[in-house]
């Protein structure tokens, strides 16, 4: 029996192995998680990386998710190759089959959606994730082995951040794809525009044109396949490397609110970050009472000052700067030394020092909270 087959026996009768006496040697094993069952990953693939050596998906056109599907597994299989058919006899022979078949079977690694009756998503596979966009076979693929891919591309010892990473990524990069794949709409009204540029899209026109003679298949495939990968590692990047470090610096502005403002309703950054995301995340976290108003911190050649809306994507400003303020410049604001500016809105301003800054929220605030 393969290492696969006496792996896959091993979790069909529930044994909770971490590794498996094959031949005489310990061998460990990598699998993905099964829900409901307690199975461990590891970081030790280098026995399954010889054995896995065929990553099976359907011919004929293919689609974002079964291309970003096979450039995940080849993340962690680089050896692995891709062999495309619609022929059972030919699948059957794969280790690994996504996309095709009608079957999702953890134990067999089998990971198809097309079937009647599947319904699965990230929520239903990971208890306690909030997404319910039914999966892709791209989805299947990054919630079973995600964060072991993730660890393919960065270096994330940390197993909270590595969750978070492991979020984000599903979040703003695999869900899109699960839900064009399955054709679930955006919205329920009218789309007023449509977006073809989107990486769904450009898989897509990869394919081969209506009156296209001569076209490889393979050639192409494997050209969606890289444009795929490149921005599946660039995204986990620049969440793991940029999005991810912002974190510590919003933490310790919240952390030090009341240092800033006996309010505790505004907070200073040590240095401009991307803070949004990560504010509204440890807000809820940390039952934040009174929540945030203001957050104040270096631009450089001058300070800013900026109100903070209802949620991460909202426009509507929990307490906006200064009305009276509002589209003004330098003289023209009145009250305050050092003022540059005030967006027409309110939702930012600046100042040529800290304490102008600091002054600007703690005024708003003050008239917003009568």
């Amino acid at each position: 029996m393969s290492l696969l087959g006496t792996v896959g026996a091993a979790i069909k009768f529930g044994l909770g192995l971490h590794h498996l006496q094959v031949a005489g040697e310990y061998l460990y094993y990598y699998l993905p998680s099964v829900p409901g069952r307690s199975i461990q990953f590891t970081r030790s693939y280098q026995t399954i990386m010889k054995t896995l050596e065929t990553i099976g998906t359907h011919s004929g056109t293919f689609h974002c998710d079964e291309v970003l599907g096979c450039a995940m597994l080849k993340l962690l299989f680089p050896n692995a190759k891709i062999v495309r058919s619609r022929d059972d006899a030919v699948l059957d022979k794969c280790d690994i089959v996504i996309d095709v078949g009608g079957v999702y079977d953890v134990e067999k690694y089998r990971f198809d959606h097309h079937q009647r009756g599947f319904e699965e998503t990230a929520s239903s596979l990971l208890p306690g994730k909030p997404w319910k966009i039914k999966l892709s076979s791209a989805g299947l693929v990054y919630c079973h082995f995600g964060k072991d891919i993730l660890r393919c591309v960065v270096n994330i010892e940390d197993d909270k951040n590595l969750d978070k990473v492991f979020d984000k990524v599903y979040e703003s990069f695999v869900q899109e794809i699960d839900g064009i794949d399955n054709g679930i709409p955006m919205c329920c009204e009218t789309m007023k525009y449509s977006i073809s540029t989107n990486l769904s899209s450009r898989v897509a026109q990869l394919n081969k044109g209506w009156n296209q003679k001569e076209f490889d298949e393979t050639k192409a495939f494997e050209q969606a396949m890289s444009m795929v990968c490149d921005e599946f590692k660039e995204r986990v990047r620049y969440y793991a490397e940029d999005w991810l470090p912002a974190r510590c610096i919003v933490q310790s502005a919240i952390e030090k609110r009341f240092e800033t403002d006996t309010s505790g309703e505004i907070i200073e950054f040590s240095q401009f970050c991307p803070w949004k995301a990560h504010y509204f995340d440890l807000e809820a976290e940390m039952d934040l009472k009174p929540t945030v108003k203001y957050a104040i911190f270096d631009g450089g050649d001058s300070w800013r000052v900026q109100a903070v809306p209802l949620d991460e994507k909202s426009f509507i400003l929990r307490i906006p700067l200064l009305k009276e303020w509002q589209g003004l410049r330098e003289a023209q604001i009145k009250d305050v030394d050092g003022a540059i500016f005030v967006h027409g809105t309110g939702f930012i301003g600046g100042n040529k020092t800290r304490d102008g800054a600091l002054l600007m929220a703690r005024k708003s605030l003050a008239a917003g909270t009568q």
